[in-house]
């Protein structure tokens, strides 16, 4: 049996590898002298405030303030866990709390099916729409405002919106990273917001995207500033915590210096053994990893660490605390939205990619509610002799035969010659491959792909899969028909080599270094460049997020204040705007190349 939200607090008692349906290792609270001399999985950005662990702390600390408490938190919190062992520490100290569910004033489910029905795409069984509303919406507001804390009682109010009740009262919020919910789903152990059972997984995460992450995530911007305590759960029975100045004053020197996010690793049906090979600390016993969140703002989290304890936390929250220090004049057009992502897609001794497309800015607005839609680019990072990518049509391309030749593959499982209608161009390192919104391209077998692209990060249309299935013996969704509302056919012949592959030349040059441009497609809305350099270089803001990967060498030093990070090869880091200035120094023999991804200032 696994773990119900909804059973009796008797029964919580749980083991994490059946909290979790998922391969990968949990992150430990504690560093355990945790050291690597290559690409790091659990980089940790150093503070001076305290972080806690144990619910031994977390109860001294309620008791300590005094009055009542609300327990907020994101969805994926396992709030029986949480209620039964404080509740465990509080009979020890002595003291009965009173615990109130602020589920209790849900709207009845079935109101909340015909509220959310409009944003969950009908059958699609993978995209919805952007709801508009907030996590108030969900709860019987009225209700909610008659609500007290009992007289004489420790009153204890939890679980997602809690904070919704107007009391004066210190609000501690939970928060659980991304990857743990949806590992946590696939064991059966997540409710959706306002659901009372959990659903299929890939149904959930949809329901997840296009609901709940939005309005718990405009929930959370709005508790940010006034939080008391804040607490990572992502290991229920052994929780790490914050102060919320503490907190926040992290934040407030993140936002001013260099800063890795907390990468994650998932397999796929085409995935390679390059990251497994070549990457410490990942669970090796796995078919492969297909891919490295390296930096997916929507996904990831930052890891905050003193005196060998470490705490997770969205790094959405860096930008609620401060977007404008983090990513400069982008923000007036973002928001709270960081704009680039960083991914690696391994192929190495795998296999293709789907045949793909991604949408257009319009019709991304109009039938998914985003502001911006996925413009791509390859970088290869490592590729074998022989290596290609998918690019663009060929010259003779006809849109209505290349249609019925993939519905005709898809209802008959035949495979189709993609070379007769996609280009093939061979791959090295190094080689930049140009994606804007509506052009057909995949990676072959035998790339390690440093994917740089505009954030959004779901909405890829599958057109063609080879005829397999993924790694639970499943048919693979294609979106045959949303690939052609959105395919550009005159991306084809002699016009992809001219304008889909980057061309870069040197712009500015030193003693022992260099920086090229890598030029994009007017569809980009980032820049790209590169460093090359033998000792150091230094570089500027300009008022810009700067995100960057170490391409190329063993290991660099980054130092932006009196903050020197390590960097090894294929780590991603983030230089925010308010770090103003940053130098780079090689650590290695052979000279260091450093991508550069940033928002263009006309696209600001």
């Amino acid at each position: 049996m696994t773990y119900n939200p909804n059973l009796a607090d008797d029964k919580i008692t749980k083991p994490l590898n059946e909290l979790r349906n998922t391969d990968q290792l949990i992150m430990s609270g504690s560093t355990n002298n945790h050291t690597t001399q290559n690409y790091d999985i659990y980089p940790s950005f150093k503070i001076n405030g305290t972080i806690y662990n144990g619910y031994n702390s977390f109860a001294d600390h309620i008791i300590n303030t005094g009055g009542n408490f609300i327990l907020d938190g994101y969805g994926g919190v396992q709030w029986a866990i949480v209620k039964a062992l404080l509740s465990n520490v509080f009979k020890v100290k002595g003291i009965d709390a009173n615990w109130i569910s602020i589920e209790t004033y849900l709207k009845p489910e079935q109101e909340i099916d015909r509220l959310i029905a409009p944003y969950l795409g009908g059958d699609d069984p993978l995209f919805g729409k952007v709801y508009p509303g907030d996590i108030s919406d969900f709860y019987d507001t009225t209700s909610i405002d008659t609500l007290k804390p009992a007289a004489n009682k420790l009153n204890i109010l939890y679980s997602c919106g809690a904070a919704l009740v107007n009391w004066d009262s210190p609000v501690v919020y939970f928060d659980v990273p991304k990857n743990e919910i949806q590992f946590r789903s696939r064991a059966g152990n997540v409710c959706n917001l306002g659901a009372g059972t959990p659903i299929e997984p890939k149904a959930q995460y949809k329901r997840f995207y296009f609901i709940d992450w939005v309005v718990l995530n405009k929930h959370k911007q709005a508790l940010l500033s006034r939080i008391n305590a804040f607490v990572d759960e992502q290991r229920p029975n052994d929780i790490t915590w914050i102060k919320g100045d503490a907190l926040r004053a992290a934040l407030t020197d993140m936002s001013t210096k260099v800063f890795r996010a907390r990468p994650w690793f998932e397999p796929g049906i085409w995935g390679g053994q390059w990251i497994k090979n070549n990457i410490d600390g990942l669970n090796k016993d796995i078919v492969n990893y297909a891919w490295s969140f390296e930096l997916i703002a929507p996904e990831n989290g930052v890891m905050l660490e003193n005196a060998g304890r470490r705490l997770e936390v969205s790094i959405d929250s860096l930008l609620y605390n401060n977007n404008r220090a983090v990513l400069g004049k982008a923000a007036k057009r973002f928001g709270c939205k960081f704009p680039i992502r960083f991914d690696f897609l391994d192929t190495m001794d795998g296999d293709n990619l789907s045949v793909q497309c991604h949408p257009t800015v319009a019709y991304t607005k109009a039938n998914f509610g985003e502001d911006f839609t996925q413009d791509e680019t390859y970088y290869i990072l490592e590729a074998e002799p022989g290596a290609e990518v998918y690019l663009g049509f060929q010259e003779n391309i006809d849109k209505d035969s290349f249609k019925t030749i993939l519905e005709e593959s898809f209802k008959n499982s035949e495979p189709i010659d993609v070379e007769k209608y996609v280009q093939v161009f061979p791959t090295k390192k190094h080689d930049l491959f140009l994606i804007p919104n509506g052009t057909v391209h995949c990676s072959g077998k035998n790339n390690m792909v440093l994917e740089i692209s505009a954030t959004p990060y779901i909405f890829t249309f599958k057109m063609y899969d080879w005829v397999r299935t993924d790694l639970t013996s499943k048919p693979r969704t294609l979106n045959i028909d949303r690939a052609f509302d959105n395919l550009n056919f005159d991306r084809k012949g002699d016009v992809v080599t001219k304008t889909l592959i980057s061309k870069q030349s040197v712009v500015k040059k030193g003693t022992d270094w260099q920086l090229l441009n890598l030029s994009t497609h007017p569809d980009h809305f980032y820049n790209l460049d590169r460093f090359e350099f033998d000792t150091r270089v230094v570089d500027v803001t300009n008022d810009h997020c700067l995100v960057l990967s170490l391409v190329e060498g063993d290991c660099i030093t980054v130092k932006t204040g009196d903050l020197e990070q390590v960097i090894h090869y294929a780590e991603t880091f983030i230089i925010p705007a308010n770090a103003n200035i940053y130098s780079m120094y090689n650590n290695g023999q052979k000279r260091a190349k450093v991508v550069k991804a940033y928002v263009k200032d006309e696209c600001c």
